[in-house]
């Protein structure tokens, strides 16, 4: 006698069984959230000391709301770093790590679909970086001094959602691609760390780059960073929480920005699906899940 099994119950059991070692498993070791939540302020502290810098060097009430907003903009590039490294380190690269550890076959064999393996990745990815997020958020309010100006927090809840969505969409692409590629993703993950901080402008507002100083390459980066949700999601971010910086802090609008990443969220669903096909094809039809053997 045969059980038939729910795909939809199935599937939700799939999900929360990897959600549930990131929201608490993950969590079981102290030192982990200070390593991880703690040490990061350090760098973030050491951009603000050179924002506050400029305020010494001319003490007026423009440069004091411009410097506010520059540590604003520190503080929630901090926020997202640690979305980003979460998506490079435990997200995309988490395939290859399991295909190393021998439990990549386990996965391919369970009657799951492999969307709901990395959606639970992605969901308890969110939740434990979100603690970590917190604080440097927390430290941002109560020891760099940031005041946020809080208009719109419904528009504000939504580019954040979108923004993580879009962001773990990639993630789920790039899981399968590092697979596919083999021994390169752990070299790929270190090689796109810190351009990504760069043109992201994770510690500085990334409308800089369209200033005359950086014609016209400046631009360039421009629309190259903008395939990274991060870059659009942080510059809405900032329009929303410091409604009075700068115009030349600003890239586009916030509602432009928001359609882009809801595009972007789609791509890279869509693209996720199709380069896990591509993955299960290569395991069906050749017996291996890298582009050649190793």
């Amino acid at each position: 006698m045969t059980t038939t099994v729910n795909p939809v119950a199935l599937n939700l059991r799939a999900i929360w069984g990897r959600a549930y070692v990131r929201i608490v498993g993950a969590n079981r070791e102290p030192s982990w959230i200070f390593f991880d939540g703690i040490l990061p302020l350090l760098g973030i502290a050491a951009y603000v000391f050179i924002y506050e810098g400029f305020f010494s060097a001319v003490p007026t009430a423009e440069t004091r709301a411009a410097v506010n907003a520059l540590v604003g903009f520190v503080v929630l590039g901090g926020v997202m770093i640690a979305f980003w490294m979460n998506v490079l380190w435990s997200m995309a690269s988490q395939l290859y790590w399991e295909k190393e550890m021998g439990n990549l076959q386990l996965y391919m064999m369970a009657p799951m679909s492999r969307m709901a393996l990395l959606g639970g990745m992605a969901i308890g990815g969110v939740f434990m970086t979100s603690v970590r997020a917190l604080v440097t958020l927390v430290a941002g309010v109560y020891v760099f001094g940031v005041h946020f100006q809080l208009a719109n927090p419904l528009l504000l809840v939504g580019v954040f959602f979108v923004t993580l969505i879009a962001l773990y969409g990639m993630g789920m692409l790039f899981a399968s691609l590092y697979l596919v590629w083999g021994r390169e993703a752990y070299h790929m993950s270190s090689l796109l760390e810190e351009p990504i901080f760069l043109v992201s402008g994770f510690y500085f507002p990334i409308g800089a780059f369209g200033s005359p100083n950086f014609a016209p390459w400046g631009r360039a980066l421009l629309v190259g960073g903008s395939i990274i949700p991060a870059t659009l999601g942080l510059d809405a971010l900032r329009q929303l929480l410091f409604p009075a910086s700068p115009q030349n802090f600003v890239f586009l609008e916030v509602q432009t920005e928001l359609l882009i990443l809801v595009g972007l969220a789609i791509v890279f669903f869509f693209l996720a699906r199709y380069s896990l096909r591509y993955m299960e094809l290569l395991a069906r039809r050749d017996g291996r899940l890298t582009t050649r053997h190793q």
